[in-house]
Order: C-alpha cells, then structure tokens, then sequence
C-alpha cells in the first residue's frame, strides 16, 4: 500500500522545470498543449505536438477499493475488512472548508487551469530554489490521475504485471509526466472541476492507513467529512503532501506546523480571513480517535463469529467464481454485510461461559445458537480469547474444519436422539422396553444396501447399577448406552445415519457420518454448530434449516447481492419431531439434563464421550436451539480425560454433560429468552406415543432360514425356540410363531419361531403360548438403577 501514497517530488520537479523552460523555447510542450503558436514555432512545434496528442488520452479509471463492513442484525458494527480504508462521499457531504483547504495548499489556481498549470510549476521551482517551503507542481488533476495509475495497476491480479505497472506509475522520467499531462488535459474535458475535486479527496491518501477523506475524518477526529471545522480540515489537507511526516499521530508537531502552513496558504489566497484562520492557529491539536479501527477479526467484540462469516464470503461461490475473486469482493468492494448475530443471545453466551469456565484453563467451552424454522445464527462464542496469546485460540471450535474449525469432537450420547426418531418413525412406542444389562454383547446390525455389521462390540452403562429393564422413554432420559445399542440393532443404523444426515449432521471434517455398529454413542467428530442446527430441526418441528450467518449483502453502489440460503424444508415428519420433543422434555424434567432447566418448556440431551474427553448438552425451547461443548480443544497426545479438573475454579470428579455444558446452557438460555413470551411444543399425538404394531407374517411350513428372513424383513427380531412342537407340517419346518401368524407386535420385537416335529411324530409337543395378543412391551418395568433423582450420576 505504500505506494500508493504519495511523494515529493521536488528534485525531479527541478529537472522538469529546466526541460519546460526549453520546451517553451523551442514550441514544442507549448505546441503539445494546443496552446496558440505565434510566428517561427516551425516544424519541431509541430512534430512535437502530434507526439503529445498521439499518447493515450482515455484514462481508464477503476473503482475505488472501499471498506466493506459486517454488522450485527441491529446494525451495529462487527467489524471492518479492507485493502485500503476507505469510504467514499459525494463532494456534498464534504464541508466547504475542507474543500477550500485542499485547493489553497495543492492547487491554488486548480479553478483557473485547465489541468496543466505552467504558472504553478515555475513559482514551485523558484520556491524550491529559493529554499522556502518545498512544493510540488502537479495540480490536483495531475495528482488524482497519479494515483489512478497507481490503483489500476494494483488491480493487476498477474504479479510480475501489476509489479511492471507499478513501476511505470512511479519511475521518475520524462515519458511519465508527460502520460501523466496528456490524461489530465483529457480528464479536464471530460469532467468538471467539482467532479474531478470529489475524485481527488476520495482517492487521496492521508496517513495511518486512511484513505479518502470521509475516512480520515472518522479516524482523526471521529467525525465526518461534512462536520470538519477550519482547523481540522487545514490538518488533514497537510497531511496528504507528506503523509508519514504529517502524520499527526506519529509527528505531532511537523503536523501542527504543516496546519499552520496550509492555514496562512488559505489567507493569502482569499479561501479564509484573516481572523479565522488567526482563530484556527490558536487551537490546539485535539485527535479523537475511535476505541476500534481494526481491519479484520481480530479486535473484533465477536471474533469467532466474525471468522464465521468471512470464512462464509470465501468458500461460498455466491460471491464470486475463484477464492481470489471473493478476497478481493470483500476487500475492496465496499460491501455492507448485514448478518444474523443476535447482540442480546451473544452476550447471553459469552456472559454463561465466562461464569462456568475461565479462558486460561486447560478446558475450554463453546456455544453455538441456531433458530429453528430459519437456521439463523444468533449466537456463537468461545471461552478463550481469539489469537495467539495464553489463554487465546486462533482457530473456531464452534464450526467445521472449512470454516475456520478443527476436525471437532465426538458427539457421545446426543447421537441417541436418531436412533429414538428412527424408532419413532417405525413405530416404536414410548413404553417399548428392552432389558438392558450394564454390559452388552451386540451382534449382528443391519446396515444400509442390505449390509451387516458384524465388528465386535460390547457397550457398557455410566455405572453398574444400571442394569435392567428400560423403555424408550426412560432409556432416553437416562441416557442408557445398553439399552441403545439393542435399539439401534432392531431398527438397523442405516435410517438413523440418514435421519442425522437430513438435520446436518456432518462431520467436521466434512465428511458424512457413517453406519457405524456405535453410531448411536456419537463417535462420530463433529461440531458444536451443526449439532445445534440438528437439534434445530426437532424445535421446528422436523423442518430443517441449513445454518446461515448473512442476511443481506449491498454493494458500494446500493446494489443487493445474492447470499447463501438456509433452504429450509421439511426433513422429519411432524409427528416424529413431536414424539422427539416430548421424549427429550423428559430429560430435563427427570433426566440426566436436570440441571438444565430453565423453567419454561425446553428439550435436550446430555453427551459423554468415553473417558469424559468430550461433554455436551445440546437443547432448545421452541425459539432457540443452543449447543455447548467443553473439553481440550487442543489435547495432547493421549487425549485429556475431564476427571479430577478444576474449570472456572470448580474441582470436577468427573465433569458430565449435565453437570458443566448443562449449567452453562442453563445461563445463556434464561438471559436470552427473558422476558419473552413463554411457548410450548405441540404434544405428540396418542399414535406415536402408543406405538402402530404390525401385523406379523404368515411363515408357517418355511424352512427356518426363509421364515427368518421373512421376519426380518417386515421388522421383526426371529429367535428359533430349542424345542420342536407338534404339528402337521413337515419337519423342520415352522409350525407357528408367537405372536401368531396376523396378530401383532411392535417393529423390532421379538417374535418366536417353533418348528415341526413333524406329521405322526411321537414326542411330547412343547405346549404353545396363547399368540394372538401383541406381546406389548412392559411400561410399568421398573428402570433398574436409574437413579433420576442424581443427574450427576447419569450426566451422558
């Protein structure tokens, strides 16, 4: 950038001033300039001025980089990104003053030329050689179109072209300032002064890597360029002649000292009196710089989230076809991006982690909001500081390894919830109850493409009193992991992986998740803002919404620019999404998440990884869905087991999902919604809370392989009884199966299967089950060693 500001020119204005006086002689920049020829101007005059007006005359002018802004959905500032900071203002919203002090101290004469000013390069020359004060003899048209040079050839994307281009901006020749002449004269018919005066102060480089003068007003002074008085305006008029030396952040009193020059140049040419500018010398420099100037995330209030969002700009093809063409879009396109970040949920966040964790512990926690029905980002925070320092992390752990995320982290039991809405779906009731030890060998588990997975696999509970029989319901708000794996083997892992995939759910990484054997115990590594987006879709009552952080895009011309859409639409039939909703209000109100509760209706599910590396809790009400992680996000190797630690000066045995990330979304829920009317999720309907039985197949007379296919096929768990029964069919065959041939039973249960003895066999019959009745699972089963009244206990 820094050649982009300019430079004195004395030395070479030296040079130039003895070719003029010799061109004058001779005709031949006279000639050049159209001026009138009088007498023996002769060939060389003429020559001369056919080279001159041969030189390229159409200036091509590129657009100004300007500043492009990220707000707030209220529209205050997230922050700025820019190549050069700049805002661009129509002369009318810059004050007279600053106009007059600009023309009095660069280009006296700049209304009485015509873009060249012999007058002004001669007395600069007999300045400079006198030894007064140093000036330069462009005009003001000669100095934009110096920097237009300069700007087009940066907008040069080749870097050995825009280097060449460069340096034709700027080498000290002849051939320069004559281009440089040829254009001005060009630019002076083409536009007026005002139009050209309004160019110039908006392209002008005024030092502490302000460009224009609308940004250099806000940066000096806090103000605009439409409220700079006398004194202000004569400072920054000085600056741009020598914009280090006049910098009056860094040379306050060379700064003070140029003011006063430019002050008494605006009295001898008349652009002030002489009392004014008496007055405006007496003043004082008194800078007013704003709190915040940064260019980028880093002084950012919101600097995850911000990273979010640029992050957004540079992989999202919406705004431009090359990652290149969306740097330079967001950099120079003066852009004002308007996004979803929600400043009272934000400060809810940051306010719940600073409570619950403090930044310099080795555990950090994150918290990621969505809204359901819209995928609108409210909230996104972390409990370190953002950069490079103890206590800080430059990468997101909120988000996906794309967008300036890690490759996350293993979800534990919050995966539960697809294996129940896959139940759920199939019709399973709320009271189907499967005996569930604390250690469990499972076998075979459908897959998906007709797949089984048959890798080793013995799961096991939090403790060992958690051992006996367990219905959906209380599984599910006891987080039981062997109750789980036998439910994910009777309705395949295939459905369950599909049902996440349509809510978000994807690896961090950005891969898919997997049908796994442990699918259901979240080993998958993901990230805390699509589980929110996942659990989003429940609160919307299965209505899925990609997450989105924009808005709304306008260009520096007013212009609306597409955005990325969260292409909402329906991923979970309503009435699973209901039945998901009531199962999981039941873990806040009697489960592992009681901690959680906030007093309003609210749904959620805590998550335990193994060894306790990761821990979760993932909820929402009908208006927000938040998910809060807490773990290393930077482990060493071996991992960092949250047994034994002290977080936010609390001494943790063993930190659970519903005893940290709980509490933590406990806070940041409550602050967020108070004062908010109180909503309820729509109940679920008696059909998916009681469950649809099926009828069961006729196999009778099939081979024992055939019958269990048949069975598994429409749903159902088969188990060959050990003992043949009397019957007419031949055998071997099935005799009958309990429950009977069209009674019915739940999806996934199991269904008996006895074979023949065959027709006159001689063998006492095993005496059949009365069969015509659904075997209904038992829903008054005790929940052996669920202990709900200590969430501590079962914070999975």
């Amino acid at each position: 950038m820094d050649a982009l500001r300019p430079s004195s020119e004395s030395g070479f204005i030296s040079r130039l001033v003895l070719f003029l006086g010799v061109s004058v002689l001779s005709g031949v920049l006279i000639a050049g300039l159209v001026l009138p020829i009088v007498g023996s101007a002769g060939l060389v005059a003429r020559k001369s001025a056919n080279g001159f007006e041969d030189l390229p005359g159409e200036l091509q002018i590129p657009p100004l980089p300007e500043r492009s802004r990220i707000l707030a959905s209220d529209g205050s500032l997230i922050a700025n990104f820019y190549y050069e900071n700049r805002v661009s203002v129509p002369l009318s919203q810059v004050s007279r003053l600053m106009r007059q002090a600009v023309v009095a101290i660069e280009d006296s004469r700049f209304y009485q030329h015509g873009g060249i000013d012999l007058r002004g390069t001669l007395r600069a020359f007999v300045n400079n050689q006198s030894g007064e004060d140093v000036q330069g003899g462009s005009t003001l048209t000669q100095q934009y179109v110096k920097q237009v040079l300069l700007e087009r050839a940066n907008n040069i994307a080749d870097p050995k072209k825009r280097a060449a281009e460069q340096k034709a901006a700027t080498e000290q020749s002849y051939s320069r300032k004559l281009r440089e002449l040829r254009y001005a004269v060009a630019l002076e018919e083409k536009y007026s002064k005002q139009q050209i005066l309004e160019r110039y102060l908006n392209i002008a480089y005024f030092g502490s890597g302000t460009y224009g003068v609308e940004a250099a007003a806000r940066h000096y002074f806090s103000t605009s360029a439409s409220a700079l008085t006398l004194p202000q305006a004569a400072m920054l008029a000085g600056i741009v002649q020598q914009p280090f030396a006049f910098d009056p952040t860094k040379n306050a009193e060379r700064a003070l000292s140029r003011r006063n020059v430019v002050l008494t140049r605006m009295a001898q040419v008349g652009l002030a009196s002489q009392a004014d500018v008496d007055a405006a010398k007496a003043t004082k420099v008194t800078l007013k710089l704003p709190k915040r100037t940064g260019n980028g995330c880093d002084t950012s209030k919101v600097p995850f989230f911000c990273d979010f969002v640029l992050k957004t700009i540079l992989n999202d093809k919406t705004f431009g076809k090359t990652r290149p063409d969306r740097t330079r879009l967001l950099l120079r396109g003066g852009l004002t991006i308007t996004t979803t970040l929600d400043r009272e949920v934000q400060k809810a966040a940051q306010d719940a982690l600073k409570a619950h964790v403090h930044a310099r512990d080795k555990v950090a926690s994150v918290v990621a909001t969505v809204q359901p029905g819209t995928g609108a980002i409210k909230a996104m925070a972390v409990s370190r500081g953002y950069g490079d320092g103890k206590g800080e992390i430059k990468f997101n752990p909120a988000t996906d390894r794309a967008y300036g995320g890690s490759s996350g982290f293993q979800a534990g039991s919050t995966f539960k919830v697809f294996v129940a809405a896959a139940a759920l779906e199939k019709g399973y009731p709320f009271n189907y109850a499967i005996y569930a030890p604390y250690r469990k060998e499972i076998g075979d588990v459908p897959g998906c493409n007709g797949e089984i997975l048959r890798d080793q696999w013995a799961p096991f509970n939090e403790t060992a009193s958690e051992n006996g029989t367990y219905t959906l319901q209380t599984g599910i708000e006891g987080s039981i992991n062997t109750y789980f794996a036998q439910l994910e083997q009777r309705v395949g892992v295939c459905r369950p992986v599909q049902i996440a995939r349509d809510l978000g759910m994807r690896r961090a990484d950005g891969g898919k998740v997997q049908p796994l054997k442990s699918f259901t115990l979240g080993v998958e590594e993901v990230s805390p803002l699509s589980m929110a987006e996942a659990y989003a879709t429940f609160a919307a009552r299965g209505v899925h919404c990609e997450s989105v952080a924009i808005t709304g895009v306008i260009d520096s011309t007013g212009k609306n620019l597409p955005v990325p859409q969260a292409d909402c639409g329906q991923a979970l039939e309503q009435r699973v999404a209901d039945g998901m909703n009531q199962l999981l209000q039941g873990v806040i109100q009697r489960g592992t998440g009681q901690r959680a509760s906030i007093g309003r209706p609210a749904a959620g599910k805590t998550g335990t990884t193994n060894r306790r590396v990761s821990v979760w809790f993932v909820g929402y009400t009908p208006e927000l869905a938040t998910a809060v992680w807490a773990g290393n996000p930077s482990p060493p190797a071996g991992g960092y087991p949250l047994s034994n630690r002290t977080i936010g000066g609390v001494f943790y045995g063993d930190v659970c999902g519903g005893c940290l990330p709980g509490p933590i979304w406990r806070q940041m829920m409550s602050n967020s919604l108070a004062g908010s009317d109180v909503t309820s999720f729509t109940s679920a309907s008696s059909e998916v809370i009681d469950g649809k039985p099926q009828s069961v197949p006729n196999v009778s007379g099939m081979s024992p392989k055939k019958a269990r296919a048949t069975l598994r096929n429409a749903g159902f768990v088969p188990v060959v009884a050990t003992a043949p029964v009397l019957s007419t069919v031949p055998q071997g065959t099935v005799a009958y199966t309990s429950p009977n041939a069209d009674g019915q039973a739940y999806p996934g249960q199991t269904v008996t299967v006895y074979l023949s003895t065959g027709p006159g066999a001689q063998t006492e019959p095993e005496t059949p089950p009365p069969g015509q009745q659904p075997a209904t699972p038992d829903a008054t089963a005790s929940p052996a060693g669920l202990d709900v009244g200590n969430p501590d206990q079962g914070g999975r």
